[in-house]
Parts: structure tokens; sequence; C-alpha cells
């Protein structure tokens, strides 16, 4: 009587939980405290992102090639593309385990994800050889080719598709 109502149970929690939407799963802390970030409308600021500690700082007008005219990053509070992929990973990991570089400098922190990526890798863009790293853009994995990033100056923290930018480079894990 015991192993039938064992074998019930068992059956009962398999059905429920089988039949739980998709949504109610529980994501990855990194991509919780990405959706917290954007939900903040936080700016995009060229070289937002690198002060000492990571999250919003202004930016700086060095290296900017941005459409909009005259470089308004040294006066803007906000993100890079990098800034918000530090900003995230140290509060998920408790430290700054990216540190303030570029997305040259983060992905050599990580590594390759060659089967499977998961929500809370990161997605890189640009060439990555045994030899080289030239990275333009970095964003968070959010699974189903969904990626949360600092796109561009004018923009706010969103997500965009994967497929959207050009030169994928790979998927890469803290």
């Amino acid at each position: 009587m015991k192993r039938r109502l064992a074998v019930a149970a068992v059956l009962i929690l398999l059905t429920a939980t089988a039949s739980m939407p998709f949504a109610t799963r529980v994501l990855p802390r990194i991509v919780q405290i990405a959706y917290e970030i954007e939900r903040r409308g936080i700016v995009y600021s060229w070289g937002g992102g690198h002060a000492e500690r990571p999250g919003p700082s202004k930016g700086t007008c060095k290296g900017y090639k941005g459409r909009i005219k005259p470089c308004p990053a040294a006066k803007t509070r906000g993100l890079d593309c990098s800034g918000f992929a530090r900003w995230v990973y140290a509060l998920a990991h408790g430290e700054d385990v990216l540190g303030p570089g570029n997305t040259n400098d983060h992905v050599r922190r990580m590594r390759r994800v060659d089967s499977a990526p998961v929500p809370g890798d990161l997605v890189f863009f640009g060439k990555i050889t045994k030899k080289t790293v030239r990275t333009h853009h970095v964003g968070i994995y959010l699974g189903q080719g969904k990626m949360m990033n600092a796109p561009e100056t004018g923009a706010v923290v969103r997500i965009d598709d994967i497929a959207r930018l050009k030169n994928f480079a790979g998927f890469y894990r803290y």
C-alpha cells in the first residue's frame, strides 16, 4: 500500500511540474539581475561602467565613433556593453570578476562554451582566434536567440536578437 501511494505521489508531482508554464521556472541569478537593471532604463554611455567600481558612471569620448555628435559620453551617466556585463557579473558573483577593462579584456577571463550555451553566459561579437582577440560587443545570453545588452549611443539597456549583430564570436562562461 505504501509503495502504491509513493508511486501515485511521484506521478502526481511529475504531471504537475511537467504542466507548469515555462515562464515560472527560476532564472539564473545573472539573468535576474540583468532584467532588474533593464527595468531601470539606464542609458548607453561610451565607456560607462568602467569607473573604479562596477555600475553606471560617466563615460569617455576617447575612441568614440558613435553617430551622435558631439560625443555625449563625458556628460552621460550610464553603461556601455562591457560596463553592463561587468556590473551584472559583479552583482551576481559578489565581486568584480570581470574587472574594469573592455570586451577584449573580459573575454580573456572567460572560457568558451562549445556546446549548448545557457542563460547567463556572455555572447561576444568580433574576431577571436588563438593569437588575437578583437571584440566589439558583448551581451548577456537570455536563451532562445536573445541577449540583454547596452547596444549604442542613444539607446537604453534592452533585449535584442543575437542575429541583429554581425561577427558573432561565440558564447563564453565565467
